[in-house]
C-alpha cells in the first residue's frame, strides 16, 4: 500500500522522471536519502517497474490507435498469444462487456496500419473489432 508520501513521489516521477533526487526531496520537504529510500523501495517492490522517455507529439511517430478486441469464448488464450506475438502490439489488455481484449497498436505509416488491422483481422477466433485512431494527446502520463 502506498502511503501519502509515496503517491506524491510517484506522481512527480510520473510528470518527470529525470527529476533529480535533491530535487525530488526539496520538493516533497524530505531529505535526499529520504527521498533516495522511497524511490528504492518502490523500484525492488515492483511498484515502478521503469522509467521512460516520453516522446514529443511534434516527431513523426507514425500511426498510433486503440483496437477493441471481441473474441468467441473458446479461442481467448489462443488469440491473446497471437496479439502479444504482433510487434505492433505496444499494450494489451483484457477487459470486461462486449469487448475481450483492448490493444493499443502503432505502425510507422498508413499503408503498414492497414496491414496490421488486416492481419489482426483474419486471427482465428476473432468475432468483432473496433478501431480508434489516436489523434492529439491531450494528457500524457509516463
Amino acid at each position: 500500500m502506498l502511503d501519502e508520501l509515496d503517491q506524491r513521489l510517484v506522481a512527480l516521477l510520473r510528470t518527470d522522471a529525470r527529476m533529480a533526487v535533491a530535487n525530488l526531496a526539496i520538493t516533497l520537504k524530505i531529505s535526499r536519502a529520504t527521498a533516495k529510500s522511497r524511490i528504492d523501495r518502490l523500484v525492488s517492490s515492483g511498484v515502478i517497474s521503469g522509467f521512460t522517455a516520453v516522446l514529443s507529439e511534434n516527431d513523426n511517430h507514425g500511426v498510433r490507435a486503440i483496437t477493441m478486441v471481441q473474441v468467441d469464448g473458446k479461442h481467448e488464450e489462443a488469440v491473446m498469444k497471437r496479439l502479444m506475438g504482433l510487434p505492433e502490439v505496444r499494450h494489451l489488455h483484457g477487459t470486461n462487456g462486449k469487448w475481450d481484449f483492448v490493444a493499443e497498436l502503432e505502425a510507422p505509416n498508413v499503408g503498414a496500419f492497414d496491414e496490421l488491422l488486416r492481419k489482426i483481422r483474419q486471427i482465428d477466433g476473432i468475432a468483432n473489432t473496433d478501431t480508434s485512431i489516436l489523434l492529439k494527446a491531450r494528457k500524457v502520463v509516463a
